[in-house]
Protein backbone atom coordinates (compact mmCIF):
# COMPACT_ATOMS: atom_id res chain seq x y z
CA UNK A 1 0.00 0.00 0.00
CA UNK A 2 2.99 3.10 0.48
CA UNK A 3 4.42 1.55 -2.50
CA UNK A 4 1.25 2.70 -4.71
CA UNK A 5 0.97 5.85 -2.55
CA UNK A 6 4.43 7.02 -3.39
CA UNK A 7 4.22 6.34 -6.91
CA UNK A 8 0.78 8.44 -6.66
CA UNK A 9 2.63 11.37 -5.37
CA UNK A 10 5.65 11.48 -7.58
CA UNK A 11 3.42 11.34 -11.03
CA UNK A 12 2.67 14.77 -10.79
CA UNK A 13 5.71 15.88 -9.85
CA UNK A 14 7.49 14.17 -12.35
CA UNK A 15 5.57 15.57 -15.08
CA UNK A 16 6.22 19.20 -13.86
CA UNK A 17 10.15 18.23 -14.09
CA UNK A 18 10.75 16.24 -17.40
CA UNK A 19 7.32 17.43 -19.17
CA UNK A 20 9.74 19.23 -22.01
CA UNK A 21 12.83 17.74 -23.83
CA UNK A 22 15.47 19.52 -23.90
CA UNK A 23 17.47 22.21 -26.23
CA UNK A 24 19.95 20.80 -28.23
CA UNK A 25 23.07 23.46 -28.91
CA UNK A 26 22.11 23.60 -32.51
CA UNK A 27 18.97 24.23 -31.31
CA UNK A 28 20.18 27.35 -28.74
CA UNK A 29 22.41 28.73 -31.73
CA UNK A 30 19.86 29.38 -34.12
CA UNK A 31 17.30 30.94 -31.91
CA UNK A 32 20.12 32.87 -30.18
CA UNK A 33 21.45 34.04 -33.40
CA UNK A 34 18.42 35.32 -34.40
CA UNK A 35 17.43 37.01 -31.41
CA UNK A 36 20.57 38.95 -31.33
CA UNK A 37 19.33 40.09 -34.50
CA UNK A 38 16.55 42.20 -33.09
CA UNK A 39 17.00 45.99 -34.04
CA UNK A 40 18.22 48.00 -31.89
CA UNK A 41 15.70 50.97 -32.98
CA UNK A 42 13.30 48.24 -31.45
CA UNK A 43 14.85 47.73 -28.30
CA UNK A 44 13.65 51.14 -26.57
CA UNK A 45 10.55 49.50 -25.41
CA UNK A 46 8.84 46.54 -24.40
CA UNK A 47 6.28 46.67 -26.75
CA UNK A 48 8.39 46.40 -29.85
CA UNK A 49 10.54 43.89 -28.96
CA UNK A 50 7.79 41.72 -28.32
CA UNK A 51 6.28 42.39 -31.76
CA UNK A 52 9.62 41.49 -33.07
CA UNK A 53 9.76 37.72 -30.84
CA UNK A 54 6.09 37.54 -31.89
CA UNK A 55 6.98 37.41 -35.64
CA UNK A 56 10.29 36.33 -35.78
CA UNK A 57 9.79 33.23 -33.31
CA UNK A 58 7.35 30.61 -32.64
CA UNK A 59 6.23 28.66 -29.51
CA UNK A 60 6.80 29.57 -25.93
CA UNK A 61 9.90 27.65 -25.86
CA UNK A 62 11.67 29.50 -28.46
CA UNK A 63 10.05 33.01 -27.47
CA UNK A 64 11.23 32.66 -23.92
CA UNK A 65 14.66 32.01 -24.79
CA UNK A 66 15.01 34.51 -27.41
CA UNK A 67 13.73 36.61 -24.52
CA UNK A 68 16.49 35.60 -21.93
CA UNK A 69 19.61 35.30 -24.49
CA UNK A 70 18.87 39.34 -25.27
CA UNK A 71 18.82 40.65 -21.70
CA UNK A 72 21.32 38.64 -20.86
CA UNK A 73 23.94 39.11 -23.91
CA UNK A 74 22.64 42.87 -23.89
CA UNK A 75 22.30 44.18 -19.74
CA UNK A 76 25.25 45.00 -18.13
CA UNK A 77 25.40 44.78 -14.22
CA UNK A 78 25.24 47.11 -12.51
CA UNK A 79 27.69 47.03 -9.59
CA UNK A 80 27.93 50.66 -8.55
CA UNK A 81 23.98 50.02 -7.17
CA UNK A 82 24.23 46.21 -6.57
CA UNK A 83 22.76 47.44 -3.33
CA UNK A 84 19.84 49.55 -4.47
CA UNK A 85 17.35 47.16 -4.84
CA UNK A 86 14.03 48.55 -4.44
CA UNK A 87 11.10 45.43 -4.34
CA UNK A 88 8.75 48.60 -4.13
CA UNK A 89 9.72 50.92 -7.27
CA UNK A 90 7.55 51.49 -10.13
CA UNK A 91 7.46 48.07 -12.00
CA UNK A 92 7.50 50.72 -15.29
CA UNK A 93 11.26 52.46 -13.94
CA UNK A 94 12.31 49.18 -13.41
CA UNK A 95 11.65 48.13 -17.12
CA UNK A 96 12.72 51.57 -18.52
CA UNK A 97 16.01 51.79 -16.77
CA UNK A 98 17.71 48.67 -18.46
CA UNK A 99 16.51 49.73 -21.97
CA UNK A 100 17.30 52.94 -21.38
CA UNK A 101 20.96 52.79 -19.85
CA UNK A 102 21.34 49.02 -21.26
CA UNK A 103 22.49 48.72 -17.36
CA UNK A 104 20.61 47.39 -14.29
CA UNK A 105 20.43 44.98 -11.11
CA UNK A 106 18.22 41.99 -10.65
CA UNK A 107 14.85 43.16 -10.41
CA UNK A 108 15.86 45.38 -13.68
CA UNK A 109 17.03 41.48 -15.26
CA UNK A 110 13.70 39.84 -13.90
CA UNK A 111 10.98 42.94 -14.31
CA UNK A 112 12.35 43.10 -17.92
CA UNK A 113 12.09 39.26 -18.41
CA UNK A 114 8.90 39.14 -16.85
CA UNK A 115 7.00 42.14 -19.27
CA UNK A 116 8.47 40.95 -22.35
CA UNK A 117 6.74 37.14 -21.37
CA UNK A 118 3.45 38.68 -20.72
CA UNK A 119 3.71 40.29 -23.95
CA UNK A 120 4.93 37.01 -25.93
CA UNK A 121 1.63 35.52 -24.16
CA UNK A 122 3.75 33.72 -22.05
CA UNK A 123 2.51 33.10 -18.45
CA UNK A 124 5.23 34.31 -15.79
CA UNK A 125 5.69 35.98 -12.34
CA UNK A 126 8.47 37.66 -11.00
CA UNK A 127 10.37 36.10 -8.02
CA UNK A 128 11.48 38.09 -4.80
CA UNK A 129 13.45 36.33 -2.10
CA UNK A 130 17.59 35.35 -1.44
CA UNK A 131 19.83 33.25 -2.86
CA UNK A 132 22.76 30.33 -1.17
CA UNK A 133 26.10 29.77 -3.28
CA UNK A 134 29.22 27.67 -1.77
CA UNK A 135 27.64 26.83 1.20
CA UNK A 136 26.93 30.84 2.00
CA UNK A 137 23.29 32.67 2.31
CA UNK A 138 23.43 36.24 0.81
CA UNK A 139 22.34 38.96 2.89
CA UNK A 140 20.76 40.96 0.10
CA UNK A 141 17.73 40.10 -1.78
CA UNK A 142 17.26 38.55 -5.11
CA UNK A 143 15.06 38.71 -8.45
CA UNK A 144 14.35 35.83 -11.15
CA UNK A 145 11.09 34.68 -12.88
CA UNK A 146 8.98 31.61 -13.23
CA UNK A 147 7.20 31.05 -16.49
CA UNK A 148 5.01 28.32 -17.76
CA UNK A 149 6.19 27.17 -20.78
CA UNK A 150 3.03 24.90 -22.40
CA UNK A 151 2.26 22.73 -20.13
CA UNK A 152 5.08 23.16 -17.18
CA UNK A 153 6.93 25.54 -15.18
CA UNK A 154 10.47 26.60 -15.33
CA UNK A 155 12.87 29.10 -13.45
CA UNK A 156 14.94 31.61 -15.60
CA UNK A 157 17.44 33.82 -13.82
CA UNK A 158 18.29 36.30 -16.38
CA UNK A 159 20.91 37.96 -13.97
CA UNK A 160 22.85 34.86 -13.33
CA UNK A 161 22.13 33.59 -16.52
CA UNK A 162 24.25 36.80 -17.92
CA UNK A 163 27.59 36.16 -15.98
CA UNK A 164 28.95 37.30 -12.75
CA UNK A 165 31.22 39.42 -10.75
CA UNK A 166 35.10 39.11 -10.33
CA UNK A 167 37.34 41.61 -8.77
CA UNK A 168 34.31 43.80 -8.62
CA UNK A 169 34.19 44.22 -12.33
CA UNK A 170 31.28 42.57 -14.45
CA UNK A 171 32.07 39.41 -16.48
CA UNK A 172 29.70 38.83 -19.13
CA UNK A 173 29.37 35.17 -19.51
CA UNK A 174 26.49 33.09 -20.87
CA UNK A 175 25.30 30.06 -18.47
CA UNK A 176 22.37 28.49 -19.56
CA UNK A 177 21.96 27.03 -15.79
CA UNK A 178 19.68 29.80 -15.33
CA UNK A 179 17.33 29.22 -18.26
CA UNK A 180 14.60 27.14 -18.32
CA UNK A 181 15.74 25.37 -14.95
CA UNK A 182 13.48 23.35 -12.99
CA UNK A 183 12.21 24.43 -9.60
CA UNK A 184 13.54 21.53 -7.97
CA UNK A 185 17.12 22.12 -9.19
CA UNK A 186 16.96 26.22 -9.00
CA UNK A 187 15.98 25.53 -5.01
CA UNK A 188 19.56 24.36 -4.51
CA UNK A 189 20.62 28.25 -4.98
CA UNK A 190 17.42 29.94 -4.99
CA UNK A 191 14.79 30.82 -2.31
CA UNK A 192 11.66 32.43 -2.40
CA UNK A 193 10.53 34.83 0.75
CA UNK A 194 7.26 33.09 -0.24
CA UNK A 195 7.26 29.12 -0.59
CA UNK A 196 4.26 29.55 -3.19
CA UNK A 197 7.02 30.47 -5.66
CA UNK A 198 8.88 27.51 -4.93
CA UNK A 199 6.39 25.35 -7.33
CA UNK A 200 7.68 22.24 -4.70
CA UNK A 201 4.95 19.97 -3.92
CA UNK A 202 7.06 19.50 -0.25
CA UNK A 203 8.39 22.76 0.18
CA UNK A 204 11.60 23.57 1.68
CA UNK A 205 11.97 25.69 4.80
CA UNK A 206 14.18 28.56 5.02
CA UNK A 207 15.98 26.66 7.39
CA UNK A 208 16.51 23.71 5.59
CA UNK A 209 17.63 26.34 2.72
CA UNK A 210 20.70 27.53 4.93
CA UNK A 211 21.92 23.80 5.05
CA UNK A 212 21.77 23.06 2.12
CA UNK A 213 18.80 20.30 2.64
CA UNK A 214 16.58 20.86 -0.78
CA UNK A 215 15.98 17.36 -1.16
CA UNK A 216 12.53 15.88 -1.65
CA UNK A 217 11.53 14.90 1.48
CA UNK A 218 8.52 12.92 1.17
CA UNK A 219 7.44 12.83 4.94
CA UNK A 220 6.71 16.38 5.05
CA UNK A 221 3.28 17.33 4.43
CA UNK A 222 1.47 17.73 0.45
CA UNK A 223 1.91 21.45 -1.00
CA UNK A 224 -0.27 21.69 -4.16
CA UNK A 225 0.94 24.68 -5.06
CA UNK A 226 -1.42 24.20 -8.69
CA UNK A 227 -4.62 24.49 -6.68
CA UNK A 228 -2.74 27.24 -4.42
CA UNK A 229 -1.65 29.11 -7.29
CA UNK A 230 -5.67 29.40 -8.94
CA UNK A 231 -6.44 30.44 -5.59
CA UNK A 232 -4.07 33.26 -5.82
CA UNK A 233 -5.07 34.10 -9.18
CA UNK A 234 -8.08 34.54 -8.11
CA UNK A 235 -7.60 36.27 -4.62
CA UNK A 236 -7.82 40.22 -4.42
CA UNK A 237 -5.27 41.75 -3.38
CA UNK A 238 -5.66 41.73 0.05
CA UNK A 239 -6.07 38.27 0.35
CA UNK A 240 -3.02 37.89 -1.67
CA UNK A 241 -1.21 39.77 0.97
CA UNK A 242 -2.99 37.64 4.02
CA UNK A 243 -1.83 34.42 2.49
CA UNK A 244 1.80 35.63 1.91
CA UNK A 245 1.96 36.75 5.64
CA UNK A 246 0.75 33.17 6.80
CA UNK A 247 3.30 31.65 4.07
CA UNK A 248 6.15 34.01 5.15
CA UNK A 249 5.78 33.20 9.17
CA UNK A 250 5.31 29.48 8.21
CA UNK A 251 8.04 28.92 6.29
CA UNK A 252 10.52 30.42 9.50
CA UNK A 253 11.87 34.00 10.08
CA UNK A 254 15.12 32.91 9.55
CA UNK A 255 16.99 36.04 8.05
CA UNK A 256 16.82 40.03 8.39
CA UNK A 257 15.68 39.78 4.47
CA UNK A 258 12.31 37.62 5.85
CA UNK A 259 11.61 40.10 8.88
CA UNK A 260 11.91 42.88 6.37
CA UNK A 261 9.19 41.18 3.17
CA UNK A 262 7.34 40.33 6.47
CA UNK A 263 7.01 43.69 7.80
CA UNK A 264 6.60 45.21 4.23
CA UNK A 265 3.68 42.95 3.47
CA UNK A 266 2.27 43.83 6.75
CA UNK A 267 2.45 47.50 5.99
CA UNK A 268 0.67 47.22 2.35
CA UNK A 269 -2.42 44.92 4.17
CA UNK A 270 -2.40 47.87 6.60
CA UNK A 271 -2.60 50.51 3.72
CA UNK A 272 -5.08 48.76 2.34
CA UNK A 273 -7.33 48.36 5.86
CA UNK A 274 -6.85 52.70 6.33
CA UNK A 275 -7.54 53.19 2.61
CA UNK A 276 -11.04 50.53 2.82
CA UNK A 277 -11.39 52.64 6.05
CA UNK A 278 -11.21 55.95 4.59
CA UNK A 279 -13.24 55.02 1.92
CA UNK A 280 -16.37 53.69 3.68
CA UNK A 281 -16.09 56.63 6.28
CA UNK A 282 -16.34 58.91 3.11
CA UNK A 283 -19.36 56.73 1.53
CA UNK A 284 -20.41 57.33 5.15
CA UNK A 285 -20.29 60.92 5.17
CA UNK A 286 -21.73 60.92 1.39
CA UNK A 287 -24.73 59.15 1.94
CA UNK A 288 -25.33 61.70 4.96
CA UNK A 289 -25.01 64.45 2.96
CA UNK A 290 -26.84 63.06 0.34
CA UNK A 291 -29.82 62.53 3.27
CA UNK A 292 -29.52 66.16 4.28
CA UNK A 293 -29.84 67.20 0.86
CA UNK A 294 -33.01 65.01 0.50
CA UNK A 295 -34.37 66.79 3.69
CA UNK A 296 -33.90 70.17 2.75
CA UNK A 297 -35.22 69.23 0.01
CA UNK A 298 -38.45 68.08 1.54
CA UNK A 299 -38.19 71.07 3.64
CA UNK A 300 -38.72 73.14 0.18
CA UNK A 301 -41.41 71.01 -1.24
CA UNK A 302 -42.95 71.10 2.19
CA UNK A 303 -42.83 74.77 2.52
CA UNK A 304 -43.91 75.30 -1.24
CA UNK A 305 -47.02 73.68 -0.48
CA UNK A 306 -47.99 75.20 2.73
CA UNK A 307 -47.51 78.39 0.98
CA UNK A 308 -50.10 77.49 -1.55
CA UNK A 309 -52.10 76.36 1.19
CA UNK A 310 -52.09 79.05 2.54
CA UNK A 311 -53.04 81.30 -0.64
CA UNK A 312 -55.96 78.84 -0.68
CA UNK A 313 -54.42 76.63 -4.25
CA UNK A 314 -54.56 80.49 -5.61
CA UNK A 315 -53.81 80.43 -8.91
CA UNK A 316 -55.83 76.80 -8.98
CA UNK A 317 -54.16 73.82 -10.11
CA UNK A 318 -55.23 70.61 -11.14
CA UNK A 319 -55.76 68.10 -8.67
CA UNK A 320 -53.26 66.09 -9.76
CA UNK A 321 -50.53 69.03 -9.56
CA UNK A 322 -51.57 69.90 -6.03
CA UNK A 323 -50.81 66.04 -5.05
CA UNK A 324 -47.48 66.34 -6.39
CA UNK A 325 -46.19 68.86 -4.85
CA UNK A 326 -46.91 66.79 -1.42
CA UNK A 327 -46.10 63.61 -3.00
CA UNK A 328 -41.93 65.31 -4.10
CA UNK A 329 -41.77 66.45 -0.31
CA UNK A 330 -43.00 62.66 0.97
CA UNK A 331 -40.57 61.12 -1.55
CA UNK A 332 -37.44 63.07 -0.32
CA UNK A 333 -37.87 62.71 3.36
CA UNK A 334 -38.24 58.72 2.79
CA UNK A 335 -35.18 58.83 0.52
CA UNK A 336 -33.68 61.02 3.53
CA UNK A 337 -34.92 58.31 6.20
CA UNK A 338 -33.81 55.14 4.02
CA UNK A 339 -29.95 56.74 3.75
CA UNK A 340 -29.69 57.44 7.31
CA UNK A 341 -30.45 54.21 8.32
CA UNK A 342 -27.15 52.91 6.58
CA UNK A 343 -25.52 55.70 7.97
CA UNK A 344 -23.54 55.26 11.49
CA UNK A 345 -23.72 58.46 12.27
CA UNK A 346 -21.31 58.45 15.12
CA UNK A 347 -18.43 57.70 12.69
CA UNK A 348 -18.90 61.25 11.48
CA UNK A 349 -17.16 64.39 13.73
CA UNK A 350 -19.32 67.11 14.68
CA UNK A 351 -22.50 65.55 14.01
CA UNK A 352 -24.70 64.74 16.68
CA UNK A 353 -26.07 61.31 16.33
CA UNK A 354 -29.66 60.89 15.60
CA UNK A 355 -29.99 64.73 15.39
CA UNK A 356 -30.97 64.83 11.86
CA UNK A 357 -33.02 61.60 11.84
CA UNK A 358 -34.98 63.54 14.46
CA UNK A 359 -35.46 66.40 12.03
CA UNK A 360 -36.44 64.26 9.46
CA UNK A 361 -39.06 62.35 11.29
CA UNK A 362 -40.78 65.26 12.57
CA UNK A 363 -41.06 67.09 8.94
CA UNK A 364 -41.99 63.71 8.27
CA UNK A 365 -45.13 63.76 10.38
CA UNK A 366 -46.47 67.14 8.91
CA UNK A 367 -46.17 65.88 5.56
CA UNK A 368 -48.46 62.77 6.58
CA UNK A 369 -50.84 65.08 8.63
CA UNK A 370 -51.21 67.16 4.98
CA UNK A 371 -51.59 64.59 2.83
CA UNK A 372 -54.43 63.26 5.15
CA UNK A 373 -55.68 66.92 4.91
CA UNK A 374 -55.74 66.38 0.78
CA UNK A 375 -56.94 63.32 1.08
CA UNK A 376 -60.29 64.86 2.74
CA UNK A 377 -60.21 68.09 0.22
CA UNK A 378 -60.41 66.30 -2.92
CA UNK A 379 -63.28 63.52 -1.07
CA UNK A 380 -65.16 66.62 -1.30
CA UNK A 381 -67.30 68.84 -4.21
CA UNK A 382 -65.61 71.70 -5.38
CA UNK A 383 -68.17 73.63 -3.55
CA UNK A 384 -67.33 72.16 -0.30
CA UNK A 385 -63.30 72.49 -0.48
CA UNK A 386 -63.15 76.10 0.49
CA UNK A 387 -64.56 75.64 3.69
CA UNK A 388 -61.45 73.42 4.80
CA UNK A 389 -59.19 76.44 4.49
CA UNK A 390 -61.33 77.71 7.36
CA UNK A 391 -60.51 74.56 9.25
CA UNK A 392 -64.94 73.58 9.12
CA UNK A 393 -65.38 69.87 7.87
Amino acid sequence: MKQVLFLVMLLPLMHTLFAQKAFSRKELAAIDKKALQLPDSLTRNTTDMASYINTHFRGDRDRARAIFIWIASNIQYDIENVFAINFYEKMEAKIDKPLKTRKGICENYAALFNDLCAKCGIKSYLIEGYTRQNGFTEYIPHAWCVARIDTAWYMFDPTWGAGSITERKFVRRINNTYFQATPSILIKTHMPFDYLWQFLRFPITNQEFYEGKTEVNLSKAYFNYTDSLKLYESQSRQEQLKGIVYRIQKNGLKNSMLFDRLRNTQVELDNIKIGQDNARRQKIINTYNSAVQDYNDGINAYNEFIHYKNARFTPLKPDADIQEMMNAAENKLKNAIAKLASVNESEIDGVTPGQLGKAVEDVARKVAEEQEWLKTYFSKKRADRKDMFYGRR
